[in-house]
């Protein structure tokens, strides 16, 4: 029977990092993976790699070429005779990306000599880990520490029924992996995930209808840049329908046809392919023997303390496993955190200050609060937000979409929550996020100075906002209370 200090269930973002902390830290490890990916082959990485959010922005980003290329260029006075898509060659690209950062995994995990175990892990009742390989063999392992990492999958909702074989219902993974370009695509569900598939497909020249049950759009970011973020999206051809549930479909040989409630009446649309992407869920199926009582949630979730410790001793989790968001960067602090608090260490993940973007064009970034959520707790606030219109570097890049916004406490001056919707919005973001992780004022950003010309002088200029002291604003200085 196999031994080790560490025995890590997942290969994903959580469950590799935190496979590498403990290699760091002198434990023995092994990490169970059961992943395979397209071409038959055991993959290290989760959905995050494979078939998530790397794949996903290699198209986004192939997508976007296009688009500018094709809608843009000639502003700058560049000419390109047939312009054209190969999609083959745009998913062979993707592929190869995926391929490097999985074998750099890999590379890793034989670096910090970590044993990876292809095949699926089950725990048992008396501790212990089941290792079943690809070719079925059995092997118990004893382990001093066990974390579960085996994160989520896409939602299947009755109405249309996922099947990535046929290609036509297909969830985000089957959307990834289209030969040519669909005349016409639905979309159910405009979280992150519909909006950036969704986008890429209408870059490439994809009619796209975008169906979301709930009246509001994107209700948990700051509705001012929801707002523009919706604007831009329309004005790229998506047809985001709010409101509309969707009751049912019928596959044909080439379409599928979709009926659904816009407003009490019933209607009906016919598409090529049709994406599901309600959401995600914690993926729990066959991870627990029979008689292992894991305390989990109403939502299926399992539940833990602040150090990620299970009902069961020397049993932990993380990731999309447990409470928050389903994000690929949550998931490897929390891994890196569990081992270090094992270890004896007092680590800790700051979950008010969990960044989120939304990889569309204009990207949207935010963290920490929304001026709604101040409004409605009734917190003494101030706000200021710049355009991007007014950046030189935004305008010489002719991309100039959006803003920066700021919301700060009116007594302390404490950063409260910031929200940036447009070029590099997930880069710009980041100096915000180690600011407020450092407790900063609104003040420090203002006395910050910020190189010239660049995008981030947005990011300083909407701090002076806040204070009616922006350079490149018609402000009025802010009276003082």
């Amino acid at each position: 029977m196999a031994n080790y200090d560490f025995v890590i269930i997942g290969g994903g973002p959580g469950g590799y990092i935190a496979a590498i902390r403990a290699a760091q830290l002198g434990f023995t490890v092994a990490c169970i993976e059961k992943r395979k990916n397209k071409f038959d082959q055991p993959a290290l990485g989760g959905t995050c790699l494979n078939v998530g959010c790397i794949p996903s922005k290699a198209l986004l980003d192939t997508s976007h070429h296009y688009l500018f290329a094709n809608e843009h260029f000639e502003q700058h006075g560049l000419s390109v005779k047939e312009l054209a898509v190969d999609v083959k060659a745009m998913i062979s690209r993707k592929d190869d990306v995926v391929k490097k950062l999985i074998d750099g995994v890999a590379g890793l995990f034989k670096a910090h000599k970590i044993d990876w175990l292809q095949g699926s892990g089950q725990l048992q009742k008396n501790k212990q880990v089941k290792f079943t390989s690809f070719d079925g063999e059995e092997q118990l392992i004893d382990a001093k520490h066990i974390i579960l990492a085996t994160g989520s999958v896409p939602i299947n909702i009755p109405p249309t029924p996922i099947d990535n074989e046929t290609g036509i219902i297909v969830d985000s993974t089957g959307a990834l992996e289209f030969t040519e370009v669909p005349k016409t695509l639905g979309v159910i569900g405009a979280g992150v995930i519909g909006l950036e598939l969704g986008s890429v497909w209408a870059r490439l020249g994809a009619k796209v209808v975008i169906f979301e049950a709930m009246g509001s759009f994107l209700p948990m970011v700051d509705s001012q840049a929801s707002k523009e973020l919706l604007k831009q999206l329309k004005k790229q051809g998506l047809d985001v329908q709010l409101g509309a549930k969707v009751k049912g479909s019928s596959v044909n040989k080439n379409s599928v046809n979709v009926t659904y409630d816009l407003n009490g009446e019933e209607q009906s649309a016919e598409f090529e392919k049709l994406i599901v992407a309600v959401g995600r869920k914690p993926y729990v199926e066959g991870l627990l023997a029979d008689g292992v009582d894991l305390k989990m949630s109403d939502r299926g979730q399992i539940e833990v303390d602040e150090s990620y410790k299970t009902n069961i001793e020397g049993v932990y989790a993380i990731g999309d496993l447990i409470h928050g968001p389903a994000l690929a960067h949550k998931a490897m602090e929390e891994g890196v955190v569990c081992v270090e608090r094992i270890e004896g260490e007092q680590s800790l993940v700051n979950y008010d200050l969990i960044p989120s973007v939304i990889y569309t064009h204009p990207e949207l970034a935010w963290v920490g609060q929304s001026e709604d959520e101040l409004k409605e707790q009734g917190v003494e606030y101030k706000s200021g937000a710049m355009p991007f219109a007014a950046n030189g570097r935004a305008l010489a890049a002719d991309d100039a979409e959006g803003m920066v916004k700021f919301v700060a406490d009116e007594k302390t001056d404490r950063i409260l929550g910031c929200t940036i919707i447009g070029p590099q919005a997930s880069e710009l973001l980041q100096q915000i996020v180690i600011a407020m992780e450092f407790g900063a004022t609104i003040e420090d950003i203002q006395l910050t100075m910020f190189s010239h010309p660049s995008l981030s002088e947005v990011v300083h200029e909407a701090a002076l906002a806040v204070d009616q002291r922006a350079l490149h604003k018609a402000q009025r200085k802010r009276k003082k209370k």
